[in-house]
């Protein structure tokens, strides 16, 4: 199937999908079933696109299992503290400014959409990957488990602090959140390096860079790290900003010695 079909077809279910995601915000008042249909769409993307592509079996395969299985397991973990917490404080903050539009969160909503066809293209290009079984493969696939076990390990330290009701209003300093202030977003970063190891070789590979660097961008400048201090500081204050101080705020490093 043509390219641009798939990524047509794509954005046409992504959007169905996302307006009864709006449909389900709007009857529950919590925006935060966005992000688990998003990583759940884009997961549903790499085995679409592993179905239509055109290259040899094995890189088709190693993108519908792995990027089957990523989104998978993050739209799992994010439906849980959907289902079990009260709407983020980020979309609570949207509600508040948009004054409850739902004009605005529809197309927010579609707005996501979007997006799950922009962080499709590593798994589009790596479906055209026309040579098989590789050394390249057996990186891709190395990055992928190191990444995903990371970002759960990190996903699982979080939820537990998080559910010690002692623990409310301070800051989680367990485990691989002693080193970074955001562990589980950077090794979601890192995962998508593992599409740009499998699409090599394909015709259309350099498009596989579209995942690291565009989730950088938007992890540090634009949805992930702005919005997340933002709240983090509006509910933890002072412990938050010292922590801000003495921890690196995405690639993991040794923390530094409290001034006091």
């Amino acid at each position: 199937m043509n390219p641009w079909i798939q990524l047509a077809l794509l954005w046409l279910l992504a959007a169905v999908m996302m307006s009864l995601g709006w449909l389900w915000q709007r009857a529950h008042a919590n925006a935060g079933i966005v992000d688990a249909l998003w990583a759940g769409g884009l997961g549903g993307s790499a085995v679409l696109f592993a179905a239509f592509g055109d290259g040899a079996p094995w890189p088709r395969v190693a993108v519908a299992v792995l990027g089957g299985l990523w989104g998978m397991r993050l739209a799992m973990h994010l439906w849980k503290r959907v289902r079990g917490e009260p709407e983020d404080g980020r979309y609570q903050n949207l509600r508040a400014h948009w004054q409850g539009s739902q004009l605005k969160f529809f197309l927010f909503f579609q707005f996501q959409a979007l997006l799950i066809v922009l962080f499709s293209l590593p798994f589009l290009a790596v479906a055209r990957n026309p040579h098989g079984f590789g050394p390249w493969l057996l990186a891709g696939l190395a990055i992928w488990l190191v990444s995903v076990m990371g970002e759960s390990i990190a996903d699982r330290q979080l939820a537990r602090f998080r559910a010690d009701r002692t623990h409310r209003g301070r800051t989680c300093r367990d485990g691989l959140w002693r080193y970074s202030r955001h562990p589980n977003y950077f090794f979601e970063w890192i995962h998508w390096f593992a599409y740009v190891c499998l699409a090599v070789g394909s015709p259309i590979a350099w498009l596989a860079w579209a995942g690291p660097l565009t989730m950088y961008v938007f992890l540090r400048w634009v949805s992930g790290i702005p919005y997340t201090e933002k709240q983090a500081l509006r509910s933890r204050g002072d412990d938050y900003r010292a922590y801000q101080q003495s921890t690196s705020m995405l690639i993991p490093w040794f923390p530094k010695r409290s001034a006091s």
